[in-house]
């Protein structure tokens, strides 16, 4: 799965979790970037917006 955010390309690992039945979506390439959701849609969503605001503080560190 790829996820869009502001004309960037990530590649996302999507998984359901076996314990809580959630979606656990993370993005290998952004360490510790991750989240989840109670559907597929809905961790989907939650990652694009947990990359941002990943990008946003590695820009404002001057990481990236």
């Amino acid at each position: 799965t790829t996820s869009n955010t502001k004309d960037m390309k990530w590649r996302v690992v999507l998984e359901p979790d076996s314990e809580t039945h959630d979606w656990a979506v993370w993005c290998p390439e952004l360490s510790g970037c991750m989240s989840a959701g109670v559907t597929q849609e809905d961790a989907l969503s939650n990652i694009c917006e947990a990359i941002e605001l990943y990008l946003q503080t590695q820009k404002t560190q001057n990481s990236i």
